[in-house]
């Protein structure tokens, strides 16, 4: 499995509310762009794999704690760690830092599902292979 995957981002105004910092919600978006160049880096197309397996990755759950604020014009650097890989599922713990400072931290649970039936379904070996 690919530890240490790390992903830069730089906060605009549209990721900020009316006090000038990140809207919470935002790291969510943060944390899903740094799992699709996580993909990415380890050779897994989504658009392929839906393709050519019928399956296709989708959110089960998440879970968010904040630790400190982003602010407008940051660059944050959002981890990717996988911290279990089932048959049909990936729970990855992920960070958002500015600096040395961690700002958020979060738990994504990632099922994969065929695109016909939205079923849960096992990750297509290639797939799990890249991953691990």
């Amino acid at each position: 499995m690919q530890d240490n995957f790390s992903w830069n981002i730089r906060v605009y105004y549209e990721d900020t509310d009316a006090g000038g910092i990140v809207f919470y919600a935002n790291y969510l978006k943060f944390f899903e762009r740094a799992r699709t160049e996580w993909l990415r880096a380890a050779g897994i197309s989504q658009q392929q794999m839906t393709q050519a397996h019928q399956v296709m990755f989708v959110v089960k759950g998440t879970a968010v704690e904040y630790h400190a604020p982003a602010k407008l014009d940051d660059e944050l650097k959002i981890t990717v760690v996988v911290e279990k890989l089932g048959r049909a599922s990936v729970q990855f713990v992920q960070e958002a830092w500015c600096g040395t400072c961690c700002l958020a931290t979060g738990r994504i649970k990632v099922g994969c599902v065929g695109t016909a039936s939205l079923r849960p379904s096992a990750i297509p070996a290639d797939v799990l292979g890249k991953i691990q």
